[in-house]
């Protein structure tokens, strides 16, 4: 039960990365990409029915992690504090600036608005991804199951690590590109014309940068873990992942040469969830690594909660997953095809 459970967790990760991942990646280009207030307008009415629901697979996972792991979602949760109250200010301010830009008619106030609702929209992209990072590598897990990490010591990968060092950047950078990637894709199955060909050269262009990354990111998780490979040799039909990674690349390019916007960005999301699957097949049993003694690692059997509520939980769980599916296939449903300037959204006033 504590594996199915542990599955159930990355699930919800994955699925909030793929839904919110485009609406950030849409906010980071949001400046790049439109050149005056209707095409601002016409990107925020492409995700703008859809935005606010898809930041609720966030509280889902957490309530989801709450309830199958607590000692990891008390470990977690108070020894990164700190960037977790960051995150939830840059979650604010990308709703301020996209609710407020358009109750206020003063170009100035517009324009300040999306400017924050693009700068939140890049930092959250890449501190989920060093949040990532910091799983990956391990944190300083004392011998109580808790730690305390400060936002960076000495930028090294040891045993005293910060939030931020040259591998959890490394990570954050890869986050900021692929995200941006998908918004930029997502963006491209919405829009027309010239809006519609910048968000395609975005993504083609930074096709190369994507590719490399993950190879740097393959790397360097190699040097910080150099056990991470365990799993696939164990069990090697985990080497299935990195070809669904290596074929949604492939045909992420081949989608664009083709203007393919849809396969392209189905493409980025079998990318985005071989990745993710990936880093839960490495670390499996561990859900929280510790840099300092393996021991102190918090696994899926000295975190999980009781067997019975595991097992209640579950129906519950897929009563609660059939009811968001039935919302989330009417809302995109609903607002499918293309988004022009002149048209409603949802009841934002975009």
């Amino acid at each position: 039960m504590p594996t199915i459970w542990f599955m159930i967790v990355a699930v919800m990760v994955a699925m909030y990365v793929l839904l919110d991942g485009f609406d950030i990646g849409a906010g980071a280009v949001h400046l790049l990409i439109a050149k005056n207030d209707a095409e601002r307008r016409t990107i925020l009415r492409a995700i703008g029915p859809v935005w606010d629901g898809n930041e609720v697979w966030l509280l889902a996972a957490g309530g989801t992690l709450y309830f199958a792991f607590p000692l990891l979602y008390a470990s977690s949760f108070s020894g990164f504090y700190l960037p977790l109250t960051m995150v939830l200010w840059l979650l604010m301010l990308r709703g301020i600036g996209i609710e407020f830009r358009s109750h206020l008619s003063v170009g100035l106030w517009t324009s300040f608005f999306d400017v924050i609702f693009s700068v939140a929209s890049i930092l959250l992209a890449i501190f989920f991804g060093a949040a990532l990072g910091n799983v990956v590598r391990g944190v300083p897990l004392n011998a109580d199951g808790y730690f305390f990490e400060p936002l960076w010591t000495n930028f090294r990968a040891g045993t005293t690590n910060g939030i931020l060092d040259w591998y959890t950047v490394i990570i954050g950078v890869v986050a900021l590109v692929t995200l941006v990637v998908h918004g930029s894709l997502y963006l491209a199955t919405k829009t027309e014309a010239e809006l519609n060909a910048r968000t395609r050269r975005i993504a083609f262009f930074l096709w190369p940068v994507q590719v490399l990354l993950t190879i740097v990111s393959l790397a360097a998780t190699m040097f910080v873990r150099p056990g991470i490979l365990t799993n696939f040799s164990n069990w090697p039909i985990g080497y299935l992942i990195p070809i669904v990674v290596a074929g949604s690349l492939v045909y992420l390019l081949v989608a664009q040469r083709q203007k393919n916007d849809k396969g392209a960005f189905l493409a980025s999301c079998g990318y985005i969830v071989g990745m993710l699957v990936g880093a839960a097949f490495a670390l499996y049993p561990n859900v929280l690594p510790a840099s300092t003694d393996p021991n102190y690692s918090l696994t899926i059997s000295n975190t999980a909660t009781g067997a019975h509520g595991m097992q209640v939980g579950l129906v519950w769980w897929g009563i609660g997953m059939v009811l968001a599916a039935v919302y989330f296939v009417f809302i995109y449903r609903m607002f499918r095809g293309k988004v022009r300037v002149e048209e409603g959204a949802g009841g934002h006033g975009y």
